[in-house]
């Protein structure tokens, strides 16, 4: 099947929207495929070119998003190969799609979904690499690499559980900012969409999130002394312009709080605080990056004593429009 595709659609709500985000940056640099990611509640109006030569993927922790599933019927209508990524073996998704990929993440308790969106971006991950491999684009020496550094991701996190006094830090040192800006460039974009996000729905704090090159193009008038910037800068390929990005919002007087890489001490005299990451792939950087941000949004949450497993007006499964 892998040989006739001549794309591939991913489709999901939310934080799922966001994994969704990150994989599509790995797809197109494994495969020669046409790739394509929308927000379900969007996908379903839309009049796309979708049919026997699309694989269809649906992104959804708990396989009952109302959203999906009206995108997945119109899909497979159109004669589309059906994909779940689910956490729910027996959830409706799972039940009417062609295929599954299970999370296996175990039951998440809070609303906001946090080790599922790892389990989805890891589960991506894979379905990228086989993907790659199935049409000849992915080489043996590069599906090992990526193996082995994927291997090595539970113990880097680790290794960022153990810094959480830090994040406590900047958690009391901005709990009583009302609004905050995350930025990032390249696969980092899709990590601030994600670090804006459990901010808002844990702490109800406003943020935003931009691609950093969008700073310019409205977010700058934005910034004073009131409003933290987040900066997920990994020294990648795109290294050196985010950097810029950290000067303009330090030139607005904007406290600015960056993910770095571990070695990295170029943002040290630049950014009020950073917070380093231990260093991996360019397109693993995700699964890293991500890390700080979630328990930043957790520290700030319990210090202004919101309910963060059960946040207001928030529900775990959205099953209605």
């Amino acid at each position: 099947d892998a040989l006739a595709w001549k794309r591939i659609h991913i489709v999901a709500c939310g934080t799922s929207y966001y994994a969704s985000l990150v994989a599509e940056r790995f797809l197109e640099t494994i495969t020669d495929l046409d790739i394509r990611v929308d927000v379900a509640s969007e996908y379903r109006y839309r009049n796309l070119p979708v049919g026997p030569d699309t694989l269809a993927v649906f992104v959804s922790q708990s396989g009952e998003t109302a959203d999906t599933l009206a995108a997945e019927r119109l899909a497979k209508a159109r004669g589309a190969r059906c994909l779940a990524v689910t956490n729910v073996i027996g959830s409706t998704l799972a039940r009417e799609v062609d295929d599954i990929l299970q999370l296996k993440a175990g039951p998440e308790i809070g609303v906001a979904a946090t080790k599922t969106f790892m389990g989805q971006m890891a589960v991506l991950y894979l379905l990228t690499l086989y993907v790659g491999k199935m049409r000849g684009t992915l080489t043996e020496e590069h599906e090992q690499t990526v193996g082995r550094e994927l291997l090595l991701l539970p113990y880097k996190i680790e290794a960022i559980l153990q810094q959480q006094e830090l994040l406590y830090r900047l958690a009391i040192l901005h709990s009583d900012a009302r609004d905050f800006l995350f930025l990032g460039r390249g696969v980092s974009f899709p990590v601030a969409l994600e670090g804006a996000l459990k901010l808002k729905e844990i702490s109800y704090i406003h943020a935003e999130a931009y691609a950093a090159g969008e700073m310019k193009h409205g977010p700058i008038a934005l910034l004073d002394p009131r409003v933290p910037v987040v900066v997920i800068a990994p020294k990648d390929d795109l290294h050196e312009k985010t950097f810029s990005n950290i000067l303009e919002a330090k030139a607005r007087k904007a406290p600015v709080i960056a993910i770095a890489s571990e070695g990295d001490r170029s943002l040290d005299s630049a950014a009020d605080n950073v917070f380093n990451v231990p260093s991996t792939l360019q397109a693993l950087s995700p699964f890293l990056t991500v890390v700080p941000l979630q328990l930043f949004a957790f520290f700030v949450a319990k210090l202004l004593g919101c309910d963060i497993d059960q946040p207001r007006n928030l529900a775990k499964s959205v099953t209605v429009e």
